[in-house]
């Protein structure tokens, strides 16, 4: 069992931002008290998660044998987003994703049976398993995580400086997350803040972003 603590993220994000030259003065004086706040408000989503995760385990246990379309999708829709959800939280998150994969895995099978016989959805199917799949595997890096929270704890203020200061695995995934026009400015910006910071810290990370921004131009 790892016993190690695990920071939700909204910690996370003050972790990143405290004494980093890449933020403002302002974002980078991260006190106890704020901490603390963060800390606090992770613990909240973790136990609302938990109240939510026993309600899409009973909905999927009342599914009828021969349960309508509709109610099977949008079933599986909450359940993409309580994981992707799920990724971003501190604690123990392990129970919870064995969860959700069984519930998955569960309804996907209810769902192929329902489309026996149409190749068409057969296919689409297959394409969306290999989806989840992708989708599942970049969720396992934490910023990938808090950058897909629909409320994401990182502000458009705090990307760059955020993206720079990135472990360069989590940089990697996370770069897959933006289209080329979405890069472009993100890579102006960030060569700006170095300049402006006159420190070579997250140099090495800036290199990375502009070279995936050519790979993606030239695909």
């Amino acid at each position: 069992m790892n016993d190690a603590y695990c920071p939700g993220a909204h910690e996370r994000q003050l972790l990143r931002r405290c004494n980093n030259p890449l933020f403002p003065s302002s974002l980078r004086q991260v006190d106890e008290a704020a901490i603390i706040a963060a800390r606090l408000r992770d613990e909240a989503e973790y136990d609302a998660f938990v109240q939510g995760f026993r309600v899409l385990l009973e909905e999927a246990v009342q599914l009828r044998p021969n349960e309508e379309s509709e109610i099977l999708l949008d079933l599986k829709a909450r359940l993409d987003q309580a994981y992707t959800l799920l990724a971003s939280l501190g604690g123990d998150t392990a129970p919870y994703k064995q969860g959700l994969h069984r519930l998955t895995a569960t309804l996907m099978a209810a769902v192929q049976r329902a489309a026996a016989g149409d190749l068409l959805a057969g296919e689409e199917l297959a394409q969306e398993q290999m989806a989840r799949r992708q989708h599942y595997h970049l969720l396992e890096y934490p910023l990938v995580a808090d950058l897909m929270r629909p409320d994401s704890p990182v502000k458009g203020e705090e990307l760059v400086a955020t993206l720079l200061s990135a472990p360069r695995d989590e940089l990697d995934a996370a770069l897959w997350l933006f289209a080329q026009e979405e890069l472009e400015p993100l890579c102006r910006e960030a060569r700006a803040l170095l300049t402006a910071a006159g420190t070579e810290q997250g140099r090495e990370n800036l290199t990375a972003m502009e070279s995936y921004l050519v790979r993606v131009g030239d695909s």
